[in-house]
């Protein structure tokens, strides 16, 4: 069998053939061709042509798509990883909890003086402190009716003071969690209250405002306590309401409850926007929502809650209250679910401690918009007062 010879064999003879049967100048440009594609075959392939616009384009396209989804697969992990972290550190530290229900440490409207309501279009009220224990100093505003707005200027606090004893009824408002005294929808509460003839006496629970201390329920519920004594031994026998509002309902049926046992009731008691208990207003707050259905809940974040000594047990303190008791709700409320004041009042309704006292639902319908901390807004809520009270309102000439 024949054998086959190498490529650049035959090249070789194909060019000496040619070589030996050309003359002159033929001969030397075929030998040059030839070594010419010697050189070629000894060089390799040449370089590859350059990739045209729109290869290199997409190729850069498809890097960055890649580039984005690592990053965004990154940060995907890290939000489930700080997801799943979250309720084992609030488990580890109750304390953390503890923050979330009281907000203290959240102080709006920001750069705001205290020390001066009338900053704050309260040009009749007054700011003093008290000091309801060692190393514990509270805030107190005391506005007067509207009617005397022009007597109070220049006034000191002893004239204020002397206010109370006057023949007009005091509201001793308790503030929800998170801002201060001065908060825009607290100082509206004031103005409406006012106008209406009510000393409104106010104050920030120790660690809130410019008061000293550190929050605790049971520290809150001596403040109010102090504050109640201090202004009944000032007021004599003129009507003592007491008036709480969101976390401010669990001081203030834990103030109440506490007044009952001793024998000392105020006058009566507004709850304004309220849940049951601080387990079931935690589970159906909003911020809950992304946790509510995660394995071990309860556990995770209600019974740091109880491990702190923070219960407010609305549902509880209702059945040792003996005074009227009015209950003031937004079926728009998104903080505290309507539903938690309804379940309150069905409560109370039946309890034997009110068997001998008036105890009134007033609901407000979401097409009104007043949501969680407007219903100082409605036009009824003079009425719905003077009614529920059983007095006419306050004369305002004197």
């Amino acid at each position: 069998m024949r054998k086959r010879a190498e490529p650049g064999t035959l090249e070789h003879e194909r060019c000496a053939a040619a070589g030996s049967s050309s003359s002159g100048s033929a001969a030397a440009a075929l030998d040059a061709d030839c070594r010419l594609k010697r050189n070629l075959r000894l060089a390799g392939p040449g370089p590859a042509e350059p990739r045209s616009a729109p290869d290199a384009g997409m190729k850069r396209a498809l890097g960055r798509r890649k580039g984005l989804w690592f990053r965004l697969r990154k940060l995907l992990l890290c939000i489930l990883g700080l997801y799943i972290a979250i309720p084992f550190l609030v488990r580890l530290c109750p304390g953390i909890q503890a923050k979330l229900i009281f907000l203290n440490f959240v102080r709006v409207p920001y750069f705001i003086d205290l020390k001066k309501p009338q900053e704050q279009g309260l040009n009749h009220t007054c700011n003093y402190y008290l000091q309801p224990e060692a190393d514990v100093t509270i805030g107190v505003w005391h506005t007067i009716p509207a009617a005397w707005w022009k007597n109070a200027q220049g006034k000191d606090q002893m004239w204020y003071e002397d206010a109370l004893a006057s023949s007009h009824p005091i509201i001793l408002y308790l503030h929800g969690n998170a801002g201060t005294r001065g908060g825009d929808h607290r100082v509206e509460l004031y103005k409406v209250l006012s106008t209406l003839g009510y000393h409104v006496v106010t104050f920030d629970y120790r660690g809130w405002g410019d008061s000293v201390g550190t929050p605790s329920e049971r520290g809150m519920t001596y403040d109010a306590l102090h504050v109640f004594d201090w202004i009944k031994a000032r007021s004599g026998d003129n009507p003592l309401y007491i008036w709480g509002h969101s976390l401010g309902t669990g001081v203030a049926t834990n103030l109440v409850r506490r007044l009952c046992e001793r024998e000392t009731p105020p006058d009566a008691l507004i709850l304004e926007s309220p849940f049951t208990n601080i387990r079931e207003e935690a589970k159906s707050h909003p911020f809950s929502v992304v946790y509510r259905y995660f394995p071990g809940f309860d556990w995770f974040f209600l019974d740091p809650i109880t491990s702190s000594g923070i219960k407010f047990a609305n549902d509880e303190n209702v059945k040792h209250i003996s005074c009227p008791l009015l209950i003031l709700h937004a079926e728009d409320d998104p903080v505290v679910p309507f539903q938690l004041g309804r379940k309150l009042y069905n409560i109370a309704a039946p309890s034997r401690s009110f068997r001998d006292f008036k105890v009134q639902f007033v609901p407000f319908h979401s097409d009104l918009g007043y949501r969680h901390k407007y219903i100082y807004k409605s036009p009824e809520l003079p009425r719905i007062l003077r009614e529920f009270l059983g007095k006419s309102e306050p004369d305002l000439q004197h």
